[in-house]
C-alpha cells in the first residue's frame, strides 16, 4: 500500500479536531457565570440609569477588564494543559494589570492634591473589593467545578488564576451599578477585589483541583 493510501485511510471519517479540553470546560462556565453575577448586582445594587450608561465612563471601566480576562483566559488555558510552560503569559497578565493600576493612579498627577483623597475613596472604597469579590463568586465557583480534573500543574496557582478571570468578569457586570467615576479609585479598589477573589480563587483551587 503506498503511504499516501495509508494517510488517505488514517484520516478517512476523523472530522475536524474537537476542541481543547480546557475550552470545553471552562467556557460553559463563563457564559452561565456571567449572567449570574449580573443578577447579584441587580439584586444587591442600583444601576446606573440609562443617562449614565450612555456616557463613555462605565465602558471606560469595561475595557480594562475585559482586556485583563482575555490574558487570564489565556494563561488559564495554559496553565491546564500538562507540561506547558505558563510564566510568559502570567507575566502578561501581571504587566498589563500593573500598567493599568500605574495609569489609574498616574491621573491624580492632573489634579490638585487637596482632591486626591476624594479621587482616590469615592463614596465606597470600603464596599467596593467586598462586593466585586461576591458579585464574581459563582463565576470561581462554576470554573472551578468545571475545572476539576484538568491536568493542572500548580492547583493553587490554576485557582488563583480562575480567581482572576472571574473578578474580571465579575468587575464587567459590576461596572454597569457603580456609582465611581475616578480612575484613581477604580485601578485601587477593583484591584483589591480582583486580589481578593484571586486569594479566595487559590485558596479553594489547592483543594478542588489536585488531580
Amino acid at each position: 500500500m503506498r503511504t499516501d493510501e495509508l494517510i488517505a485511510r488514517l484520516s478517512d471519517g476523523a472530522g475536524a479536531a474537537p476542541p481543547p479540553e480546557e475550552a470545553r470546560r471552562l467556557l460553559p462556565a463563563l457564559l452561565l457565570g456571567l449572567p449570574a453575577a449580573l443578577l447579584l448586582v441587580l439584586a444587591l445594587m442600583e444601576p446606573l440609569p440609562v443617562a449614565a450608561v450612555a456616557t463613555a465612563t462605565p465602558w471606560i471601566k469595561e475595557l480594562p477588564a475585559l482586556l485583563l480576562g482575555l490574558l487570564a483566559f489565556a494563561w488559564l488555558r495554559r496553565a491546564s494543559r500538562p507540561a506547558s510552560d505558563s510564566a510568559p503569559l502570567r507575566r502578561a497578565v501581571l504587566g498589563a494589570w500593573g500598567l493599568l493600576v500605574l495609569v489609574g493612579l498616574g491621573s491624580l498627577m492632573g489634579a490638585p492634591v487637596v482632591e486626591w483623597p476624594d479621587r482616590l475613596l469615592g463614596q465606597s472604597w470600603w464596599s467596593c473589593p467586598l462586593l466585586l469579590a461576591g458579585i464574581s463568586l459563582p463565576i470561581l465557583l462554576l470554573l472551578l467545578l468545571r475545572g476539576r480534573g484538568l491536568p493542572v500543574a500548580d492547583a493553587r496557582r490554576a485557582g488563583a488564576g480562575m480567581g482572576l478571570l472571574a473578578a474580571c468578569l465579575g468587575a464587567m457586570a459590576y461596572a454597569l451599578a457603580c456609582p465611581e467615576s475616578s480612575p484613581a479609585f477604580v485601578a485601587l479598589w477593583y484591584s483589591a477585589g480582583l486580589l481578593l477573589s484571586m486569594t479566595l480563587g487559590a485558596w479553594l483551587g489547592a483543594r478542588l483541583l489536585r488531580w
